[in-house]
């Protein structure tokens, strides 16, 4: 302790440092700020207070080779004085905090106006009303408000709380638009609604029939004025989209849970989405795009090369020997070859594939390896070399029955054979092995192998005295002087189903990159079998130092023009790190050098890995090989580690896309007939032909069960026919728009020649100015039959959104749909023939009913119509949706998942964590840590580069408002106003239609987020140290 004086801290720790001075030599503070340090800062401290890293380790009393004692009462004792190796975990949003963040979004926000406005009227009773209004009142109420509690909390469990990047998703950004939009014009319409109604009543009122503004009128006048009010804020109700929120939440869910069963676990709800605007994806090569099953397909032994497995009786017995015992003693003994699981089945690779590769070739050759390594058991053996990045190569000294000693080693070819000075000829005995044989040997044999896409392993062996002993520290003499027994060509088989999956993804329009840590001539081989570039194209195979010369600058800076001149042509990086991956991956994003902004996906296995699954906008962890660090950065967990599983997450992100597409296209043409009845019906009857709780009946079809039924349609392959969307694609495409206007036209033209002449039509009575308090009419009755017939049957037409003819294609393949529709049109029979006065209903005759049916089959007749109708000649018609600029979420809500982040950092800085976060700072982010910008979750663990925080990533949740359901419990002035008023009054109220009520559901906004996702690590999960 005594040395500990130079130490800057050792004064202000010397409290803590007295009741630890006995356990250990450091404080928690000190190795903090040690950790702090960088390079050769670092070095100077070490030396300056503690000596050597030898010195360190003995005061925390452990050792840099076999690390902790382990025992429980020093591990308790480490947990009390540096605290727990423990994440500490956000602390969840409160019900209340999600309620109020669900009630931002712009769709509701319209709605909570209108409620507040429709709920302060409805306090409002002008003299005279009678009890049996306000009874008829409250029931109105209670028919709508149900809604509103039992689907509230679901959407708000989804809520997604995790705003890891700044600016939003494709879809989430073209769908605030486009509610905006239609919000506008809704209150435009609503607004002109109402001048219309008070404009049309004080002209006739007054200037026609020439009535004098009485003060005992005033009542009465005010309950027009509140009814026109009220007629206002319905239209806009049912103008607003409010089921779109709920739409993209269950389609999202829906895709989520289907996903599962395809090998995709995800984790962030909106990554679903972003996969299908997907421009690029950086694949790793072992594993994913290949079987990461390594099978021995060549080998050069006894200066003889063989293209496939040679026969054992070509093999000298002796280098047959020697081969078995190298491959067999100098593994790992927990590697191993067992019998296959089912029958027919290909034998199970357990441990290390690559010693797996050469066990296998052990058996190929007819051989065992099994009873060498009973002869030689594990703790038999004298020295073992473990492989390690720089030694390249692995190697097993035993001890021979007359007391000499042999060591068997392998390796990577190119490094191995440098070592070499003899090898076994075709007669088993040593020869000399020159540098010329050895340029000779890597030209005609290692070559050709790599180009073959194999990975190169060196077998050798050496013989040393008994005495005197080598010294087997001095590795430089002792891996030097081998013998070679044989070079292998080991086969990683491309997946047989990733050259299709390839194939795909390019017929698709996006690029895929193979980023590999591989020789470039195996990775390039590789690349061919699987695909990714065809001979005579156009493209770059690099190296990563290569790759790094060319993208920086004379200072070593890398400079965003330069990796733009060679990622459009990029295709495979070779013999690349972690670093390298990052790199290209941000430069891919950040680059202005395309029209669209590339979506970039990223696979990753590795912990220094995270970096780029991070900055990537979609990044997809290997869930078998996938390390927990690699997993947490993820969006996406393959659960089965394949390329293909990738294609299948942009099959269902296009998907969930072309489902809002369809919902949009229904709900708009729902939405567009609906506001029109409603305005011109208060204009012209000064009501509306579709009454309150009916509205509610239609908006509960196109909110919750057309999002149920047009959000659930599986994907096809189809999807992968078309290039993606990208940012400027228009929501609403011109299809779409005719679609809507053509269904729209129809639709109206129905509806207002049965309001007009349809009693005539079915010689019923007219609904048209009923008096008060009226049954329902037949007539109002079979209008709203029609309507809701109408919507169902172009819910059909509603599945396809490029102009297809056939809109039954796959109907089946979708239960939901099929479900969803049929119920629908059991609980209109219900409503119609039994609904009475609260659905404001009349049983219908048969023939009634088949008049209904055959105008809404029309619909479809109508669509085969509008299908024929060339949409290139409807330039005039606008499209809608179009995301021209990066949509930002807004800097309030960041600010919010900052202080979350330093609740966590401060946790942190207690001491929690404190070896992790240093060392995967050391390990993975000493090169990256300057032009790493972080989302949120790595600002946990780089907490201390504050100038990091710059720059976040691209994706962002959507908002998630809960369902609301408003009601307005407004009702018409019912009675005869008091004597008092005059015949000046009297005269107004015989027309006095009743007053609709509020009919307009609110949206089923469930959130973008996923079950319940954490927000991603603050920090990084790791083992003692």
């Amino acid at each position: 302790m005594g040395d500990m004086t130079n130490s800057d801290f050792y004064s202000k720790n010397q409290r803590n440092e007295s009741s630890h001075g006995g356990e250990f030599g450091c404080t928690m503070e000190e190795l903090r700020s040690l950790m702090e340090l960088r390079g050769t800062e670092a070095v100077v401290k070490i030396k300056e207070t503690y000596g050597d890293t030898e010195a360190i380790c003995r005061r925390l009393k452990t050792s840099p080779v076999e690390g902790l004692p382990g025992t429980a009462p020093d591990l308790e004792k480490r947990k009390q004085i540096f605290g727990q190796n423990f994440i500490p975990p956000k602390k969840p949003k409160t019900f209340l905090q999600l309620v109020w963040e669900a009630l931002q979004d712009v769709t509701l926000i319209i709605l909570e106006i209108a409620a507040i406005i429709s709920l302060g009227l409805s306090f409002y009773h002008p003299p005279g009303e009678s009890n049996e209004a306000k009874q008829q009142d409250g029931a109105a109420a209670m028919e709508m408000q149900p809604l509103k509690s039992a689907e509230g909390g679901d959407a708000d469990d989804k809520k997604k709380a995790n705003m890891h990047k700044k600016e939003k998703s494709v879809l989430q950004g073209k769908l605030t638009k486009l509610a905006v939009q239609i919000g506008k014009a809704g209150l435009v319409m609503s607004a002109i609604t109402v001048i219309i109604l008070v404009l049309y009543f004080t002209v006739d009122t007054f200037v026609v029939n020439k009535k004098p503004w009485l003060p005992e009128c005033t009542p009465v006048y005010v309950q027009y004025f509140v009814k026109f009010f009220i007629i206002g804020v319905t239209v806009l109700v049912v103008a607003v989209p409010e089921g779109l929120p709920l739409a993209v939440t269950i389609s999202l869910a829906y895709s989520v849970k289907k996903m599962m069963k395809d090998n995709n676990l995800v984790r962030h709800l909106d990554a679903c989405e972003t996969m299908g605007n997907a421009t690029a994806i950086c694949s790793d090569k072992t594993g994913t795009l290949t079987t990461n099953r390594m099978t021995v397909v060549q080998a050069y032994i006894g200066d003889v090369h063989y293209k496939e497995i040679p026969d054992p009786s070509s093999i000298n017995a002796k280098t047959m020997e020697l081969l078995v015992n190298a491959i067999a003693i100098n593994s790992a003994y927990t590697t191993k070859i067992l019998p296959p699981e089912k029958e027919g089945a290909l034998p199970r690779q357990v441990g290390n594939k690559t010693e797996c590769g050469l066990l296998g070739f052990v058996l190929d050759l007819k051989q065992d390896y099994e009873p060498v390594r009973s002869q030689m058991p594990e703790e038999k053996l004298y020295k073992v070399y473990t492989f390690n990045s720089v030694r390249k190569s692995m190697s097993t000294v035993t001890k021979l029955p007359d007391e000499s000693f042999r060591m068997y080693s392998k390796g990577a070819s190119e490094i191995v054979l440098k070592k070499c000075c003899k090898i076994l000829n075709g007669a088993g005995e040593p020869r000399v092995f020159r540098p010329r044989d050895r340029d000779e040997m890597v030209k005609k044999v290692i070559e050709p192998m790599a180009c073959d896409g194999l990975r190169t392993i060196c077998v050798a062996y050496r013989d040393f005295p008994s005495s005197p002993e080598p010294d087997w520290d001095n590795e430089n003499d002792i891996l030097n002087d081998l013998t070679c027994i044989c070079v292998v060509g080991i086969e990683d088989p491309v997946r047989p189903e990733v050259p299709e999956a390839i194939r795909k993804c390019q017929r698709a329009g996006i690029t895929v990159r193979m980023v590999t840590g591989d020789n470039i001539n195996t990775a390039r081989a590789i690349a061919i079998k699987c695909g990714i570039i065809h001979p005579g194209e156009d493209f770059l195979c690099l190296e990563g130092k290569e790759f790094n010369r060319r993208i920086r600058n004379e200072k070593g800076e890398i400079e965003q023009e330069r990796i733009d001149k060679i990622w459009p042509k990029l295709r495979v990086l070779a013999r690349s790190s972690p670093t390298d991956k990052h790199t290209l991956v941000k430069g891919i994003i950040d680059s202005t050098h395309t029209e669209q902004r590339q979506v970039v996906a990223v696979t990753g296995d590795g912990t220094n890995d995270g970096p780029a699954l991070k900055k990537a906008d979609v990044g997809f962890a290997m869930g078998i090989a996938g390390t927990d660090v690699a997993k947490e950065a993820s969006d996406i967990i393959l659960t089965d580690d394949n390329f293909s599983s990738i294609v299948k997450a942009v099959m269902w992100g296009r998907n969930v896309y072309d489902s809002i597409s369809k919902f949009l296209q229904f709900q708009l043409t729902v939405n567009v007939v609906a506001v029109i009845v409603a305005f011109t019906g208060a204009c012209i009857t000064q009501d509306s032909p579709l009454k309150a709780v009916q509205m509610l009946w239609v908006n509960l079809i196109m909110d919750t069960f057309a999002s149920l039924a047009l959000a659930t349609e599986p994907p096809t392959e189809t999807l992968l026919l078309r290039k993606p969307y990208g940012r400027n694609k228009p929501l609403i495409s011109r299809t779409m728009m005719k679609n809507i206007l053509g269904h729209a036209v129809y639709q109206l033209t129905l509806i207002f020649t049965l309001l007009f002449v349809g009693e005539k039509m079915f010689q019923i009575d007219s609904g048209r100015n009923a008096p008060l308090h009226s049954p329902p009419s037949e007539h109002y009755t079979i209008i709203f039959n029609t309507f809701v017939m109408m919507q169902l049957f172009n819910e059909i037409n509603a599945r396809k959104i490029h102009g297809e003819r056939n809109v039954f294609d796959g109907i089946f393949r979708n239960p939901i749909f099929c479900t969803i529709v049929l119920g629908t049109f059991a609980i209109q029979i219900v409503i119609v023939q039994f609904g009475g006065k609260p659905f404001s209903c009349s049983p219908l005759q048969l023939d009634q009913w088949m008049w209904c049916i055959f105008i809404g089959l029309g619909e479809l007749v109508w669509g085969q119509v509008i299908a024929t109708i060339p949409t290139s000649r409807l330039k005039f018609l606008k499209e809608a949706g179009r995301l021209t600029q990066k949509e930002e979420i807004p800097e309030e809500e960041l600010n919010e998942d900052v202080e979350e982040i330093d609740h966590a950092e401060r946790e942190l800085r207690r001491g929690q964590i404190l070896w992790f976060r240093g060392l995967n700072r050391i390990q993975t982010q000493i090169e990256v840590v300057n032009t790493f910008k972080s989302g949120a979750s790595f600002q946990g663990a780089l907490r201390r580069q504050s100038s990091v925080t710059s720059q976040s990533q691209d994706v962002a949740n959507l908002s998630s408002p809960s369902r609301v359901s408003l009601s307005n419990a407004l009702s018409s002035p019912t009675s005869l106003p008091p004597a008092a008023a005059g015949r000046e009054c009297e005269s107004l109220l015989p027309r006095a239609p009743p007053t609709p009520v509020l009919g307009g559901q609110g949206p089923g906004h469930q959130g973008h987020g996923g079950q319940t996702v954490m927000a991603r690590p603050r920090g990084l999960r790791g083992h003692s140290h």
